[in-house]
């Protein structure tokens, strides 16, 4: 039985370019779902398939295979038109001829509807991204930022199931980033519309989604919340893509249940989460907040002794690049070396500890 309560299902999609047997296959067997009024994100490298998912959900490519369901009724056959989705671009599209008000309205004018109509939802749609001061002005008098916002206010207008974005913050500078990252979010939330969202940038997905699917080479890795991806990845590749990361080639000691005693050069004896299924050795993976220069409520030696190579100061971060005896280097970023008044001198020898639940094994060689 279809479940109409999901706003996007994908069942086996595959896509390949040119031959079907031999050509490239830039999408693998995808199968997940989007839920109703999510905020859900494509993330992955460049050439893992995100945009070709994007694209085969917007009408733009056909499936070489598969099946795609928009609220439990088959889209594949449909052309982009007939759709009931809204794709936002990285580059905004905006028709410079026209006012914000005459963009924000082209696509319900196309659709014929009464003058009246169209001139209320363009008024509640500038409303919406707060830029009814503007409505008389061309794209070329706009900002980044403000071309984004009638982009988005456009693309909302007719009211779409789901509203598609491709990379959409990806030329806007730092700060505006961040800015239009929660009003993004909000904006969903206000809408209650569905937000598929592409981007190759972690901190974006983990930021503003309420569930992740991670590609790589063209196959779904995982599918999952921020905190999920974030503190499970269900794989090597996925443990590497998402966050800073220190990886180490350890031996199996013993195994019980989930979790595994693990050892490797210049490293204790420790516990580690078990995603290496069965295998003697494998690569321990451990995050540099997760690393402390002092012992504590929670935390195990990690390593007896680490020499300092240098320290990294971000204002809210600290970063010791540490080596260890057999020259793996072990970044830590610990809190409380961070307020410490003085900094540890380049060459100091140091132990350091971790968070007991922290380290997690899998199987592969890592980086």
């Amino acid at each position: 039985m279809l479940d109409v309560t999901h706003a996007l299902e994908l069942d086996l999609v595959r896509k390949t370019y040119g031959d079907p047997l031999h050509g490239h296959q830039a999408l693998t067997g995808a199968s997940f779902h989007v839920k109703d009024n999510e905020f859900f994100t494509l993330l992955g490298p460049s050439g893992s398939g995100k945009t070709t998912l994007l694209r085969l959900l917007a009408g733009f490519e056909s499936t070489t295979s598969g099946e795609i369901r928009l609220y439990g009724k088959p889209i594949q056959s449909l052309v982009a038109e007939q759709r009931p989705v809204n794709t936002v671009f990285q580059q905004y599209s905006l028709f410079p001829h026209m006012t914000i008000a005459e963009n924000v309205g082209f696509g319900l004018k196309m659709q014929g509807r009464p003058a009246r109509e169209v001139a209320a939802r363009v008024e509640e749609m500038l409303a919406l991204v707060k830029m009814e001061a503007f409505r008389n002005r061309r794209p070329a008098q706009l900002s980044g930022g403000q071309q984004q916002r009638v982009a988005l206010a456009r693309a909302l207008a007719p009211k779409p199931k789901v509203l598609l974005l491709d990379e959409p913050l990806s030329a806007l500078d730092l700060k505006l980033r961040q800015a239009m990252r929660l009003e993004l979010k909000q904006l969903q939330a206000k809408t209650g519309i569905t937000f598929v969202f592409v981007t190759h940038d972690q901190e974006e997905a983990l930021a503003m989604s309420d569930r992740i699917a991670v590609l790589a080479d063209g196959v779904i890795q995982q599918v999952g919340g921020p905190r999920e991806i974030y503190d499970r990845p269900a794989n090597l590749f996925v443990a590497d893509f998402i966050g800073d990361n220190n990886f180490l080639k350890v031996e199996v000691l013993s195994r019980q249940g989930a979790t595994a005693m693990v050892r490797g050069a210049g490293i204790e004896a420790v516990q580690a989460r078990d995603a290496a299924q069965g295998a003697s050795q494998g690569t321990l993976m451990v995050r540099p907040e997760a690393l402390h220069l002092s012992a504590g409520e929670g935390r195990v030696r990690f390593a007896e002794k680490a020499r300092v190579l240098a320290d990294i100061y971000l204002g809210n971060a600290l970063t010791y690049v540490t080596a260890l005896p057999d020259g793996t280097h072990l970044n830590i970023r610990d809190e409380d070396a961070r307020r410490a008044a003085k900094p540890i001198a380049e060459g100091q020898t140091v132990e350091v500890w971790a968070d007991a639940e922290a380290p997690m094994l899998f199987d592969g060689a890592g980086k």
